[in-house]
Protein backbone atom coordinates (compact mmCIF):
# COMPACT_ATOMS: atom_id res chain seq x y z
CA UNK A 1 0.00 0.00 0.00
CA UNK A 2 1.13 3.33 -1.40
CA UNK A 3 1.47 5.96 1.15
CA UNK A 4 -1.19 8.92 -0.28
CA UNK A 5 -3.63 5.14 -0.01
CA UNK A 6 -3.06 4.79 3.39
CA UNK A 7 -5.02 6.78 5.95
CA UNK A 8 -4.20 9.71 7.28
CA UNK A 9 -4.20 11.63 10.73
CA UNK A 10 -3.73 15.45 10.61
CA UNK A 11 -2.68 16.30 14.44
CA UNK A 12 -3.14 19.95 15.35
CA UNK A 13 -0.82 22.15 16.81
CA UNK A 14 1.18 20.57 19.67
CA UNK A 15 3.33 23.42 20.87
CA UNK A 16 5.48 21.01 23.20
CA UNK A 17 2.76 19.05 24.75
CA UNK A 18 4.67 16.10 24.91
CA UNK A 19 2.43 13.89 27.74
CA UNK A 20 -0.66 14.52 25.58
CA UNK A 21 0.70 13.89 22.00
CA UNK A 22 1.69 10.09 23.72
CA UNK A 23 -1.47 9.75 24.63
CA UNK A 24 -2.66 10.32 20.98
CA UNK A 25 -0.08 7.91 19.50
CA UNK A 26 -1.42 5.30 22.05
CA UNK A 27 -4.83 6.17 20.80
CA UNK A 28 -4.49 6.37 16.86
CA UNK A 29 -3.98 3.33 14.86
CA UNK A 30 -0.55 2.17 14.26
CA UNK A 31 -0.51 1.87 10.96
CA UNK A 32 -1.83 4.88 9.82
CA UNK A 33 -0.14 7.83 8.72
CA UNK A 34 0.21 10.66 11.03
CA UNK A 35 0.58 14.49 9.75
CA UNK A 36 1.77 17.11 11.70
CA UNK A 37 0.40 20.46 11.09
CA UNK A 38 3.29 22.74 12.40
CA UNK A 39 3.96 24.18 15.51
CA UNK A 40 4.99 20.92 17.21
CA UNK A 41 7.47 23.41 18.58
CA UNK A 42 7.02 26.75 21.53
CA UNK A 43 4.90 27.26 24.39
CA UNK A 44 4.75 23.92 26.25
CA UNK A 45 7.17 21.77 29.01
CA UNK A 46 8.55 19.35 27.16
CA UNK A 47 9.94 20.24 24.00
CA UNK A 48 12.63 19.33 23.17
CA UNK A 49 11.11 15.65 24.24
CA UNK A 50 8.41 16.34 21.66
CA UNK A 51 10.77 17.46 18.93
CA UNK A 52 12.63 14.16 19.33
CA UNK A 53 9.61 12.04 19.08
CA UNK A 54 7.98 13.51 16.31
CA UNK A 55 11.30 13.71 14.25
CA UNK A 56 11.96 9.71 15.06
CA UNK A 57 8.23 9.35 13.57
CA UNK A 58 9.55 11.19 10.27
CA UNK A 59 12.50 8.68 10.17
CA UNK A 60 10.77 5.67 10.37
CA UNK A 61 8.18 6.72 7.86
CA UNK A 62 5.65 6.61 10.26
CA UNK A 63 4.53 10.94 10.10
CA UNK A 64 5.21 14.21 7.96
CA UNK A 65 6.03 17.07 10.03
CA UNK A 66 4.92 20.23 8.52
CA UNK A 67 6.24 23.93 8.88
CA UNK A 68 4.67 26.17 11.45
CA UNK A 69 4.52 29.65 12.06
CA UNK A 70 7.04 28.87 15.34
CA UNK A 71 9.18 26.48 13.37
CA UNK A 72 10.02 29.64 10.87
CA UNK A 73 10.78 31.92 13.65
CA UNK A 74 13.21 29.93 15.36
CA UNK A 75 15.03 29.02 11.48
CA UNK A 76 14.71 33.04 11.10
CA UNK A 77 16.06 33.62 14.26
CA UNK A 78 18.86 31.07 14.10
CA UNK A 79 19.96 32.73 11.22
CA UNK A 80 19.77 36.30 11.90
CA UNK A 81 21.14 35.45 15.42
CA UNK A 82 17.79 38.07 16.37
CA UNK A 83 15.43 37.42 19.00
CA UNK A 84 16.60 34.03 20.09
CA UNK A 85 16.34 35.22 23.31
CA UNK A 86 12.59 35.26 23.26
CA UNK A 87 11.77 31.60 22.25
CA UNK A 88 10.97 28.33 24.09
CA UNK A 89 12.34 26.41 21.90
CA UNK A 90 15.52 27.99 22.23
CA UNK A 91 15.71 28.67 25.65
CA UNK A 92 14.51 24.19 26.38
CA UNK A 93 17.11 22.72 23.29
CA UNK A 94 20.05 25.38 24.43
CA UNK A 95 22.88 26.90 21.96
CA UNK A 96 24.42 23.78 20.18
CA UNK A 97 21.08 21.87 20.08
CA UNK A 98 19.27 24.57 18.67
CA UNK A 99 21.70 24.99 16.18
CA UNK A 100 21.71 20.71 15.13
CA UNK A 101 18.42 21.19 14.88
CA UNK A 102 18.20 24.06 12.10
CA UNK A 103 19.35 22.21 9.21
CA UNK A 104 16.37 19.49 9.79
CA UNK A 105 13.36 22.60 10.38
CA UNK A 106 14.76 23.87 7.02
CA UNK A 107 13.38 20.78 5.39
CA UNK A 108 10.26 20.90 7.01
CA UNK A 109 7.72 20.86 3.84
CA UNK A 110 4.67 23.34 3.52
CA UNK A 111 2.11 20.97 2.14
CA UNK A 112 1.21 17.46 2.95
CA UNK A 113 -1.03 16.56 -0.23
CA UNK A 114 -3.37 13.76 -0.32
CA UNK A 115 -6.07 12.49 -2.67
CA UNK A 116 -8.67 15.26 -2.44
CA UNK A 117 -7.32 16.75 0.31
CA UNK A 118 -4.21 18.36 1.50
CA UNK A 119 -2.77 19.91 4.87
CA UNK A 120 -0.54 23.03 5.72
CA UNK A 121 -0.33 25.47 8.75
CA UNK A 122 -2.75 28.07 8.29
CA UNK A 123 -3.58 28.47 4.66
CA UNK A 124 -3.10 29.92 1.46
CA UNK A 125 -2.98 33.41 -0.16
CA UNK A 126 -4.65 34.85 -2.63
CA UNK A 127 -1.91 33.25 -5.34
CA UNK A 128 -2.50 29.70 -4.15
CA UNK A 129 1.01 29.50 -1.76
CA UNK A 130 1.38 28.24 1.39
CA UNK A 131 0.87 31.25 4.01
CA UNK A 132 2.10 30.35 7.78
CA UNK A 133 0.18 32.93 9.19
CA UNK A 134 -3.06 33.51 7.35
CA UNK A 135 -6.40 33.46 8.77
CA UNK A 136 -9.37 34.85 8.00
CA UNK A 137 -8.71 36.35 4.15
CA UNK A 138 -7.97 32.50 3.76
CA UNK A 139 -11.27 31.26 5.47
CA UNK A 140 -13.19 33.54 3.53
CA UNK A 141 -11.95 33.34 0.05
CA UNK A 142 -11.14 29.71 -0.40
CA UNK A 143 -12.17 28.50 -3.96
CA UNK A 144 -11.46 24.74 -3.25
CA UNK A 145 -8.91 24.61 -5.63
CA UNK A 146 -7.21 21.80 -3.42
CA UNK A 147 -9.43 20.03 -2.11
CA UNK A 148 -10.32 19.61 1.63
CA UNK A 149 -7.64 21.85 3.41
CA UNK A 150 -6.91 20.76 6.94
CA UNK A 151 -5.35 23.84 9.12
CA UNK A 152 -4.37 24.10 12.35
CA UNK A 153 -2.51 27.76 13.76
CA UNK A 154 -5.76 28.96 15.26
CA UNK A 155 -7.20 27.34 18.22
CA UNK A 156 -10.73 26.49 18.74
CA UNK A 157 -12.88 25.07 21.31
CA UNK A 158 -13.39 22.07 18.88
CA UNK A 159 -12.46 20.73 15.78
CA UNK A 160 -14.29 22.94 13.15
CA UNK A 161 -15.34 22.84 9.52
CA UNK A 162 -15.46 26.08 7.40
CA UNK A 163 -16.92 24.32 4.07
CA UNK A 164 -13.78 22.97 2.91
CA UNK A 165 -11.58 23.49 5.60
CA UNK A 166 -11.54 21.87 8.91
CA UNK A 167 -9.46 23.88 11.78
CA UNK A 168 -7.33 21.08 13.83
CA UNK A 169 -6.30 23.28 16.58
CA UNK A 170 -7.88 22.55 19.74
CA UNK A 171 -5.75 24.50 21.85
CA UNK A 172 -3.70 21.55 24.05
CA UNK A 173 -1.15 24.37 25.58
CA UNK A 174 -3.64 25.96 26.74
CA UNK A 175 -5.64 23.31 28.08
CA UNK A 176 -7.61 22.48 26.21
CA UNK A 177 -7.38 18.85 23.43
CA UNK A 178 -4.68 17.49 21.19
CA UNK A 179 -6.77 16.97 18.34
CA UNK A 180 -6.16 14.27 15.04
CA UNK A 181 -8.33 14.48 12.16
CA UNK A 182 -8.56 11.57 9.80
CA UNK A 183 -9.74 13.33 5.89
CA UNK A 184 -10.52 9.47 4.77
CA UNK A 185 -13.00 9.14 7.17
CA UNK A 186 -13.85 12.70 9.03
CA UNK A 187 -13.17 11.03 12.12
CA UNK A 188 -11.70 13.18 14.98
CA UNK A 189 -9.60 11.79 17.91
CA UNK A 190 -8.68 13.60 21.00
CA UNK A 191 -6.81 13.93 24.15
CA UNK A 192 -6.71 15.96 26.99
CA UNK A 193 -3.90 18.40 26.46
CA UNK A 194 -1.64 20.34 29.01
CA UNK A 195 -2.68 20.71 32.42
CA UNK A 196 -2.73 24.50 32.80
CA UNK A 197 -4.33 27.28 34.79
CA UNK A 198 -3.75 29.91 31.75
CA UNK A 199 -6.57 28.30 29.73
CA UNK A 200 -7.45 30.10 26.45
CA UNK A 201 -10.89 31.78 26.43
CA UNK A 202 -13.15 29.47 24.82
CA UNK A 203 -11.35 26.73 24.40
CA UNK A 204 -13.78 23.63 26.31
CA UNK A 205 -13.45 20.11 27.27
CA UNK A 206 -12.78 16.99 25.43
Amino acid sequence: MNLRSRRHWVIGDVHGCYQPLCHLLATLPPNDHLVFCGDVINRGEAIPATMDLVWDLVQAGRASWLRGNHEQDLIDALDSQDGLSQHATYAQLGDSNARRWLPRLQQLPLVYRGDGWCATHAGFDAAGQPDLSIRDPFWEAYDGRFGQVVVGHTPRPQVERLGAIVLIDTGAVYGGCLSAYCPQTDAVVQVEGAATEAVLAGVGPC
